[in-house]
C-alpha cells in the first residue's frame, strides 16, 4: 500500500484502518448516547447552525456536526454506510492518508455551507463524509483495480450525485430531511484528497522530482 506517506507493513496499515473505524463507531453511538439521555439539547449544542458558528463563534460545530444524528435509525444508517465503505476501501489508504481523507471531506462540507449555502439553518450527520470517502475509494481503485471496476464505481457515485442534484435525496434515504449538497461538497473533498495521494506517489520524471 502506498499512499504518500511513509510506508507501513499492508497488514499494520489495514489493522490500523480497523481500529479507527471502531474509533468512529464507538464516538458516533457514544454521542448518541448522550443525545438520548441528556435531551434535544445536546444535539442543538452540537448541530451545525450557521448562525452559531459566523455570529457567536461556535466552531467546534463544524466537526461536532458530522458525528452527531437525528435519531438512532438515522445513526444506524450512516453506520450500515460506514461499515459498506470500510469493507470495499479500507485496504487502499493507509490510517493517515484516511485521516487527511476525512478532514478534507469534512473541511469540503462545512466551507460549502458557510459558503454557498446561507439558507441551511441546520445539519447533523455522516452523510456527506460517507460520499468523501466513496470518492477517495474511486480514484484509488483508478490506482488499484480493473478500469472496469474502477469506472462502474465513479459512474454510480456521479449519478447518484447527479440524481441528487436534480430530484432530490434517493427513496431509501430514511426519515430526517436530507442536505444533498452535504453529499456533493463531500464526495469533492474526498476526491481532492484522493488525487493529493495519488499524485505524491505518482513516479515523475526526475527533473520534477525536486518541484
Amino acid at each position: 500500500m502506498s499512499d504518500g506517506f511513509p510506508a507501513t507493513s499492508a497488514a499494520q496499515s489495514r489493522n490500523g484502518v480497523w481500529w479507527l473505524l471502531g474509533l468512529l463507531m464507538a464516538t458516533l453511538v457514544l454521542v448518541q448516547l448522550l443525545v438520548s439521555l441528556g435531551g434535544e439539547n445536546w444535539r442543538l449544542a452540537l448541530r451545525y447552525e450557521r448562525a452559531a458558528v459566523l455570529e457567536h463563534g461556535e466552531w467546534w460545530r463544524l466537526v461536532t456536526a458530522h458525528v452527531v444524528h437525528g435519531t438512532w435509525r438515522h445513526l444506524l444508517l450512516n453506520g450500515a454506510g460506514l461499515v459498506l465503505v470500510a469493507v470495499l476501501f479500507a485496504r487502499d489508504y493507509s490510517v493517515r492518508a484516511w485521516l487527511l481523507i476525512l478532514a478534507l471531506s469534512v473541511a469540503a462540507i462545512d466551507l460549502g455551507f458557510v459558503l454557498w449555502e446561507p439558507q441551511l439553518q441546520w445539519y447533523v450527520g455522516l452523510s456527506g463524509v460517507l460520499h468523501g470517502v466513496m470518492a477517495a475509494g474511486a480514484v484509488a481503485w483508478w490506482r488499484h483495480e480493473t478500469k472496469a471496476l474502477a469506472l462502474v464505481l465513479t459512474l454510480a457515485l456521479v449519478a447518484k450525485l447527479a440524481w441528487e442534484q436534480w430530484h432530490g435525496a434517493l427513496p431509501l434515504s430514511g426519515d430526517m430531511p436530507v442536505v444533498v449538497d452535504a453529499h456533493l461538497y463531500g464526495a469533492f473533498g474526498g476526491a481532492l484528497a484522493g488525487v493529493i495521494l495519488w499524485i505524491r506517489t505518482r513516479d515523475w520524471p526526475a527533473g520534477l522530482r525536486s518541484l
